[in-house]
Protein backbone atom coordinates (compact mmCIF):
# COMPACT_ATOMS: atom_id res chain seq x y z
CA UNK A 1 0.00 0.00 0.00
CA UNK A 2 1.17 3.50 -0.75
CA UNK A 3 1.96 5.83 2.14
CA UNK A 4 1.48 9.57 1.65
CA UNK A 5 2.83 12.05 4.20
CA UNK A 6 3.32 15.75 3.56
CA UNK A 7 3.12 15.26 -0.20
CA UNK A 8 5.70 12.48 -0.43
CA UNK A 9 4.81 8.90 -1.30
CA UNK A 10 6.46 5.52 -0.99
CA UNK A 11 4.97 2.44 -2.63
CA UNK A 12 4.42 0.32 -5.74
CA UNK A 13 8.05 0.31 -6.86
CA UNK A 14 8.41 -3.27 -8.10
CA UNK A 15 10.24 -4.07 -11.30
CA UNK A 16 7.91 -4.48 -14.23
CA UNK A 17 10.05 -6.47 -16.64
CA UNK A 18 13.61 -7.20 -17.65
CA UNK A 19 15.44 -6.48 -20.88
CA UNK A 20 18.92 -5.77 -22.19
CA UNK A 21 19.49 -2.45 -20.44
CA UNK A 22 17.89 -3.15 -17.06
CA UNK A 23 20.44 -2.48 -14.33
CA UNK A 24 22.76 -0.44 -16.54
CA UNK A 25 23.78 3.21 -16.44
CA UNK A 26 22.75 5.73 -19.06
CA UNK A 27 25.13 8.65 -19.61
CA UNK A 28 23.87 11.70 -21.48
CA UNK A 29 25.84 12.71 -24.55
CA UNK A 30 26.41 16.36 -25.56
CA UNK A 31 23.72 15.92 -28.22
CA UNK A 32 21.04 15.44 -25.54
CA UNK A 33 18.16 17.60 -26.67
CA UNK A 34 16.19 17.54 -23.42
CA UNK A 35 17.57 20.16 -21.03
CA UNK A 36 16.28 18.19 -18.04
CA UNK A 37 18.87 15.47 -18.67
CA UNK A 38 21.98 17.39 -19.71
CA UNK A 39 25.06 15.72 -18.16
CA UNK A 40 22.82 13.23 -16.38
CA UNK A 41 23.80 9.74 -15.29
CA UNK A 42 20.80 7.45 -14.82
CA UNK A 43 20.55 4.08 -13.11
CA UNK A 44 18.10 2.17 -15.32
CA UNK A 45 15.84 0.24 -12.96
CA UNK A 46 13.54 -1.28 -15.58
CA UNK A 47 13.72 -1.73 -19.34
CA UNK A 48 11.27 -3.86 -21.34
CA UNK A 49 9.31 -3.74 -24.56
CA UNK A 50 6.72 -1.70 -22.65
CA UNK A 51 9.10 1.10 -21.73
CA UNK A 52 11.77 2.02 -19.20
CA UNK A 53 12.21 3.62 -15.78
CA UNK A 54 15.33 4.93 -14.09
CA UNK A 55 16.77 7.38 -11.58
CA UNK A 56 19.17 10.27 -12.10
CA UNK A 57 22.00 9.68 -9.62
CA UNK A 58 24.14 12.80 -10.08
CA UNK A 59 21.78 15.60 -9.11
CA UNK A 60 21.09 16.68 -5.54
CA UNK A 61 18.12 18.56 -4.15
CA UNK A 62 18.25 21.20 -1.42
CA UNK A 63 16.69 18.87 1.13
CA UNK A 64 18.84 16.80 3.48
CA UNK A 65 18.12 13.09 3.99
CA UNK A 66 17.27 13.65 7.65
CA UNK A 67 14.88 16.50 6.87
CA UNK A 68 12.82 14.25 4.62
CA UNK A 69 12.86 11.47 7.22
CA UNK A 70 11.24 13.91 9.67
CA UNK A 71 8.64 15.05 7.12
CA UNK A 72 7.75 11.42 6.42
CA UNK A 73 7.35 10.74 10.15
CA UNK A 74 10.19 8.22 10.22
CA UNK A 75 12.29 10.24 12.68
CA UNK A 76 11.64 12.85 15.31
CA UNK A 77 13.26 16.28 15.13
CA UNK A 78 15.58 15.30 17.99
CA UNK A 79 16.68 12.11 16.25
CA UNK A 80 17.31 14.00 13.04
CA UNK A 81 19.35 16.69 14.78
CA UNK A 82 21.52 14.00 16.38
CA UNK A 83 22.12 12.39 12.98
CA UNK A 84 22.87 15.76 11.39
CA UNK A 85 25.56 16.25 14.02
CA UNK A 86 27.28 12.86 13.94
CA UNK A 87 25.86 10.71 11.17
CA UNK A 88 27.06 10.30 7.59
CA UNK A 89 23.49 9.96 6.29
CA UNK A 90 22.58 13.14 8.14
CA UNK A 91 24.93 15.09 5.88
CA UNK A 92 23.63 13.50 2.68
CA UNK A 93 21.16 15.36 0.50
CA UNK A 94 18.18 13.82 -1.21
CA UNK A 95 18.78 13.30 -4.91
CA UNK A 96 16.53 14.37 -7.76
CA UNK A 97 15.56 11.14 -9.49
CA UNK A 98 13.77 12.64 -12.46
CA UNK A 99 10.83 14.72 -13.67
CA UNK A 100 8.10 12.08 -13.25
CA UNK A 101 6.14 11.97 -9.95
CA UNK A 102 8.64 14.15 -8.13
CA UNK A 103 6.87 13.56 -4.82
CA UNK A 104 7.44 9.81 -5.04
CA UNK A 105 10.37 8.40 -3.05
CA UNK A 106 12.72 5.50 -3.65
CA UNK A 107 15.77 4.14 -1.85
CA UNK A 108 18.66 2.91 -3.98
CA UNK A 109 20.69 0.62 -1.76
CA UNK A 110 23.35 -2.06 -1.54
CA UNK A 111 22.00 -5.57 -2.24
CA UNK A 112 22.85 -7.24 1.09
CA UNK A 113 19.66 -5.73 2.57
CA UNK A 114 16.26 -7.20 1.72
CA UNK A 115 12.81 -5.74 2.29
CA UNK A 116 9.42 -6.76 0.97
CA UNK A 117 8.89 -5.47 -2.55
CA UNK A 118 12.55 -4.74 -3.22
CA UNK A 119 13.81 -5.14 -6.76
CA UNK A 120 17.15 -6.95 -6.75
CA UNK A 121 19.77 -7.65 -9.35
CA UNK A 122 23.32 -6.48 -9.80
CA UNK A 123 25.10 -4.06 -7.47
CA UNK A 124 22.09 -1.81 -6.80
CA UNK A 125 18.71 -2.70 -5.31
CA UNK A 126 15.67 -0.43 -5.29
CA UNK A 127 13.08 -0.14 -2.54
CA UNK A 128 9.95 1.95 -2.29
CA UNK A 129 8.97 0.49 1.07
CA UNK A 130 8.53 2.53 4.24
CA UNK A 131 9.98 -0.54 5.96
CA UNK A 132 13.37 0.31 4.44
CA UNK A 133 13.28 3.88 5.74
CA UNK A 134 12.36 2.72 9.24
CA UNK A 135 15.20 0.17 9.14
CA UNK A 136 17.63 2.94 8.16
CA UNK A 137 16.34 5.09 11.03
CA UNK A 138 17.00 2.20 13.48
CA UNK A 139 20.48 1.64 12.09
CA UNK A 140 19.39 -1.75 10.71
CA UNK A 141 19.04 -0.84 7.06
CA UNK A 142 21.36 -1.34 4.09
CA UNK A 143 25.05 -0.62 4.44
CA UNK A 144 24.85 1.93 1.61
CA UNK A 145 21.84 3.87 0.43
CA UNK A 146 20.68 7.04 -1.30
CA UNK A 147 17.19 8.49 -1.25
CA UNK A 148 15.75 9.87 -4.48
CA UNK A 149 12.53 11.71 -5.30
CA UNK A 150 10.98 11.28 -8.72
CA UNK A 151 12.14 9.18 -11.65
CA UNK A 152 12.74 9.26 -15.39
CA UNK A 153 10.35 7.32 -17.59
CA UNK A 154 10.15 6.30 -21.25
CA UNK A 155 7.26 4.87 -23.22
CA UNK A 156 7.59 1.79 -25.41
CA UNK A 157 10.45 2.24 -27.89
CA UNK A 158 11.25 5.79 -26.74
CA UNK A 159 14.56 5.02 -25.03
CA UNK A 160 15.73 2.90 -27.94
CA UNK A 161 14.97 5.81 -30.24
CA UNK A 162 16.95 8.24 -28.08
CA UNK A 163 19.95 5.91 -28.01
CA UNK A 164 19.84 5.56 -31.80
CA UNK A 165 19.81 9.37 -32.04
CA UNK A 166 23.00 9.57 -29.96
CA UNK A 167 21.41 10.99 -26.83
CA UNK A 168 22.85 8.34 -24.47
CA UNK A 169 25.81 6.09 -23.86
CA UNK A 170 25.19 3.00 -21.77
CA UNK A 171 27.38 0.79 -19.61
CA UNK A 172 27.30 -1.51 -16.56
CA UNK A 173 26.04 -0.15 -13.26
CA UNK A 174 28.69 0.50 -10.66
CA UNK A 175 27.95 0.62 -6.92
CA UNK A 176 30.99 2.85 -6.34
CA UNK A 177 29.50 5.49 -8.63
CA UNK A 178 26.04 5.29 -7.09
CA UNK A 179 26.98 5.27 -3.42
CA UNK A 180 30.53 6.51 -2.87
CA UNK A 181 31.30 9.09 -5.55
CA UNK A 182 30.71 12.82 -4.97
CA UNK A 183 27.72 13.86 -7.04
CA UNK A 184 29.65 16.45 -9.05
CA UNK A 185 32.20 13.80 -10.08
CA UNK A 186 29.79 11.03 -11.15
CA UNK A 187 29.40 12.13 -14.78
CA UNK A 188 33.10 12.20 -15.65
CA UNK A 189 33.84 9.03 -13.69
CA UNK A 190 30.96 7.19 -15.37
CA UNK A 191 32.48 8.04 -18.75
CA UNK A 192 35.92 6.85 -17.66
CA UNK A 193 34.40 3.55 -16.45
CA UNK A 194 33.36 2.77 -20.02
CA UNK A 195 36.63 3.97 -21.51
CA UNK A 196 35.58 7.43 -22.66
CA UNK A 197 37.49 10.56 -21.68
CA UNK A 198 35.19 13.57 -21.19
CA UNK A 199 37.22 15.61 -23.70
CA UNK A 200 36.46 13.00 -26.37
CA UNK A 201 32.73 13.73 -26.27
CA UNK A 202 32.73 16.68 -28.62
CA UNK A 203 30.84 15.28 -31.59
CA UNK A 204 30.70 11.81 -30.00
CA UNK A 205 28.02 9.34 -30.98
CA UNK A 206 26.96 5.75 -30.50
CA UNK A 207 26.78 3.68 -27.34
CA UNK A 208 29.12 1.50 -25.30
Amino acid sequence: MDKRIDGFRFGNGGRGGDAELTGQLLIALPGMGDGRFVRSVIYLHTHSRNGAMGFIINREMGMKFEELMVRLGVKTEAQAQSALTVGRKGRARVRYGGPVEEERGFVLHSPEYHARGDAHGGPVSVSSSMETLHAIARGEGPEKSVLVLGYAGWSAGQLEGEISENAWLNGPADAELVFNTPVDEIYDRALLKIGVRPEQLSGASGHA
